[in-house]
């Protein structure tokens, strides 16, 4: 009997922990609830906007390349690639260009084969290509270092492309400009709908890679590198376009 009604004691408080879990999960659902509409989209208004800012580039970027001829050996293809290439590089140093902005982008040794329909595939011999990518700080010496490489050698050179060494600022003019032009879009639609905007509640940004790369390539034929004197290209550098897309994002009231 004493069980029993120590049973039935507990009864109502188990009864008043449910009643208590229930209210905190009602309380929860109601929050997330207002939460959701708080951050409603349908209650949001973005408009985007591109902002542009020009400045002359201080680094160029130069690719020069060596392919030799065939050797009868994978040893003397190595070396005369070797002797070559330490040759183009010592000329790349003798215009103060450092070692640090010159790097080794692709080097292969390959078989090279011929074929004729009385013996079919044969091995004519060996071939090296090599190509390192080269930064020039100094923008005018980008003919200079075209010319020098040829003379010891590199029958291979393009893929001229500029760039600024820091865009942190430039970055942040265009950014500006762009979340002006945003702010100014919004006011033109404003006006024209009655729209009524609130406060501004989120900012995207979108950074936009522009090409810089000068149609500049020097392809000649093996073992025509070299022997000569070679006059210095002239080569324009122009202006860098360093872009951000900014996209704003208001409240509708």
């Amino acid at each position: 009997m004493e069980i029993l009604n120590q049973e039935q004691a507990h009864k109502p408080m188990m009864w008043f922990k449910v009643l208590a879990l229930l209210c905190v999960t009602a309380i929860v659902i109601v929050s997330v609830v207002m939460a959701l509409r708080k951050n409603d989209f349908n209650n949001q208004f973005s408009v985007s906007a591109t902002g542009r800012v020009y400045a002359k580039p201080d680094i160029a970027n130069l690719t020069v390349g060596l392919k030799t001829e065939a050797k009868p050996t994978a040893a003397a293809a190595v070396k005369e690639n070797t002797d070559k290439m330490n040759g183009v590089i010592a000329a790349l140093k003798g215009l103060g260009i450092e070692e640090k902005d010159i790097k080794t982008t692709n080097y292969n040794l390959n078989p090279v084969y011929s074929w004729t329909e009385k013996s079919g595939q044969i091995l004519k011999g060996y071939e090296v290509s090599q190509n390192v990518e080269v930064k020039i700080r100094d923008l005018d010496k980008i003919g200079d270092a075209i010319a020098k490489t040829t003379e010891k050698g590199a029958n291979q050179v393009g893929n001229v492309s500029f760039t600024i060494d820091d865009e942190f600022e430039l970055k942040n003019q265009a950014r500006e400009e762009a979340i002006k032009k945003a702010k100014e879009k919004a006011g033109d639609i404003v006006a024209a709908t009655g729209m009524r905007l609130g406060k501004i509640v989120n900012v995207y940004e979108n950074q936009v890679t522009v090409p810089t790369y000068v149609n500049y390539s020097k392809d000649m034929a093996y073992g025509m590198g070299g022997g000569g004197e070679i006059a210095s290209p002239e080569i324009q550098t122009g202006q860098n376009e360093v872009v951000v897309e900014a996209t704003v994002v208001w409240e509708v009231k």
